[in-house]
């Protein structure tokens, strides 16, 4: 394949998953490594594409590198953030085991969940107390206070976590593309994620528009291992995947 058509093929499959390594193109292309990352340098100094360590990225992707605290999260897309938990609220049937993650569109779920057979396991305090308030069962897992998103973290939180095998649980995220999956910004957070997920049969993503296309430092789960609850879909390249539950349809 000439470089010219190489490069073209590079450009349409980051258009399509916003991230890329040099290992998937160079199977996708049937090239080697070093002529990979010539075509990569070649499109990065053409302001194409971003060239990045091992791979490259699409200029559409953007980056969220920090946590902002809970209390600046909980007004931005407020709206669309209730809407995506009263829809998971109604998932949780009788006598379900729930996980229930840290965040602000998980909180939001709580006023609307009605399920009151069922035992709810959360790594956040504010969600546990407000859970106990309702009458709900709680379990509140141990382990290390994060103050920016309340959350609890570290490795007696993950310890906690391997103790039970969820039958339904719902995750937050920070940015969400096909190549990197979900992610967040803070190690330790993510690895209580990613626990947590590992536990559960039925896993949902509570994710509104403005985090699709964006990737945050840490992934703590593949885009296919959990199903996506969003508001609606701003990008045409995630509007064909079977994952995405997208209540504006």
């Amino acid at each position: 394949m000439i470089a010219e058509k190489r490069q073209e093929e590079i450009l349409k499959i980051l258009e399509y998953k916003g991230t890329v390594t040099v290992q998937e193109l160079t199977s996708k292309l049937n090239a080697s490594e070093a002529t990979v990352r010539r075509d990569l340098t070649v499109l990065d100094n053409a302001g194409k594409l971003n060239k990045v360590f091992g791979g490259a990225v699409s200029n559409s992707v953007q980056y969220n590198l920090t946590d902002d605290e809970i209390s600046k999260r909980q007004g931005i897309s407020r709206n669309e953030k209730i809407k995506i938990a009263r829809y998971a609220a109604g998932l949780i049937k009788p006598d379900d085991f729930v996980y229930i993650d840290a965040g602000t569109t998980t909180g939001y779920m709580i006023d609307f969940i009605k399920e009151k057979t069922a035992t709810f396991v959360t790594n956040a305090i504010f969600h546990a107390r407000q859970l106990a308030l309702k009458g709900m069962r709680v379990i509140l897992v141990g382990g290390e206070f994060k103050i920016s998103t309340e959350a609890i973290v570290g490795n007696e939180a993950i310890n906690n976590l391997r103790k039970y095998n969820f039958n339904i649980g719902f995750w937050g995220a920070n940015g969400i593309t096909p190549s990197a999956g979900f992610t967040t910004p803070d190690i330790n957070e993510a690895a209580v994620k990613e626990c947590g997920i590992k536990q559960t049969s039925k896993r949902y993503i509570l994710c509104d528009s403005e985090k699709f296309g964006k990737i945050s430092p840490v992934t703590f789960a593949p885009f296919s291992s959990a199903f996506i609850i969003t508001d609606k879909i701003n990008d045409d390249n995630y509007k064909n995947f079977g994952n995405i539950i997208n209540l504006n349809s």
